[in-house]
């Protein structure tokens, strides 16, 4: 047999006769209930009985002893039902079916599902008319419709496509409105800046510092001795900064009153993803009311990347700054990934998604 199934996984499970389930040892559901046992996984193959009902096979290695509540149904011990296609199924509680992941046909289209494989349970309504439970984890999985109209299928972002591009096209205006204004700012008193560290966590160290204003012009360029580290051997591959090479660096302590200096002239402080650094370079300040005053000036030009990239290349789902430079097809100044080049590609990157941004 070479039929195949796909399953709401993407996985593909080929059908097999039970001779050959057998000679691999896998196991039905009926099997797995005599056993006391439950899949903790997908479906390892598949068979189709005489009648059009789906029995799926699964790989022994991979099952769980069920919750001993489940093994009996309270006053009904051993209470089974045989199906048309030989298949024994036990009665089972609604609240246990339901922590097996076992819901009646009508609960599972509520769910946006459809039942493809034959009971795997049942109960006894009070009048003993029949309930059976099918398994969540093998039924198909239905389109949704759409969370605003209600009338699509599904497209991005929970919207069918005529909703999303009528949303897209209202964030679309208000992004360009925003990248569009005219913000008057003196380039003399715009900065971006860059830093390289040791690692990526917040107790690592500062390896080097570059600060650009919007002229170009170069303010700070310099390499930094860290206090504590000695080695940083998984970032030295990314920035090549080596420990030889920070020797003779001055310390954060003696570069932080320059840097002070320098950042308090400025009406606006750019980096490209400002979380890591400003987490580190915060600490040139002493109060928590410098620091905010800090934070106030401090503007990420990674997210407004992320924004335009959503609002106008929605297939773009990277947004390093690498990304942000071949994007706009912009040309690198220097060695990617060093202080240096990083704050003038940022600089380079800002004034792409903000052309009106500085006074003429």
């Amino acid at each position: 047999m070479k039929n195949e199934m796909t399953l709401r996984s993407g996985a593909k499970i080929r059908q097999v006769g039970s001779e050959e389930a057998n000679k691999k040892n896998y196991l039905t559901r009926q099997t797995l209930s005599k056993m006391h046992l439950m899949p903790s996984g997908e479906p390892i193959a598949y068979d189709i009985t005489a009648d059009g009902q789906i029995i799926y096979y699964f790989d022994p290695a991979r099952v769980v002893e069920a919750p001993p509540e489940n093994w009996y149904f309270p006053k009904a011990k051993h209470d089974t039902m045989t199906l048309p296609s030989g298949t024994v199924i036990e009665r089972m509680s609604t609240k246990n079916a339901a922590a097996n992941g076992y819901y009646t046909e009508e609960r599972l289209g509520r769910m946006h599902y459809e039942v493809v494989e034959e009971p795997v349970a049942y109960t006894l309504k009070s009048d003993k008319s029949v309930t059976y439970f099918f398994d969540k984890r093998t039924a198909k999985r239905l389109p949704l419709n759409c969370a605003k109209c209600g009338k699509d299928i599904r497209y991005k972002k929970k919207l069918c496509r005529a909703c999303y591009e009528a949303e897209l096209a209202v964030r679309r205006a208000e992004g360009d409105a925003h990248r569009q204004a005219a913000y008057n700012m003196p380039r003399e008193k715009v900065l971006f800046f860059d830093l390289e560290l040791t690692g990526f966590y917040d107790h690592d160290e500062i390896l080097s510092v570059t600060i650009v204003d919007a002229t170009g012009k170069l303010i700070m360029d310099t390499l930094v001795r860290p206090k504590k580290k000695k080695k940083w051997k998984n970032t030295e591959k990314i920035h090549g900064i080596t420990p030889d090479m920070v020797v003779d660096a001055p310390t954060m302590d003696e570069l932080g009153p320059k840097i002070r200096a320098i950042f308090d002239e400025a009406e606006n402080i750019i980096a490209y993803g400002v979380s890591t650094d400003y987490s580190h370079i915060k600490y040139i300040y002493d109060t928590a009311e410098e620091r905010e005053a800090l934070h106030e000036k401090i503007r990420c030009c990674a997210q407004e990347y992320v924004r335009y990239i959503t609002e106008h290349r929605p297939d773009l789902s990277h947004a390093s700054l690498t990304d942000a430079m071949a994007c706009f097809e912009i040309e690198w100044d220097g060695i990617a990934h060093t202080s240096a080049a990083d704050t003038v590609a940022c600089m380079k990157v800002w004034e792409v998604l903000f052309p009106n941004y500085y006074a003429n």
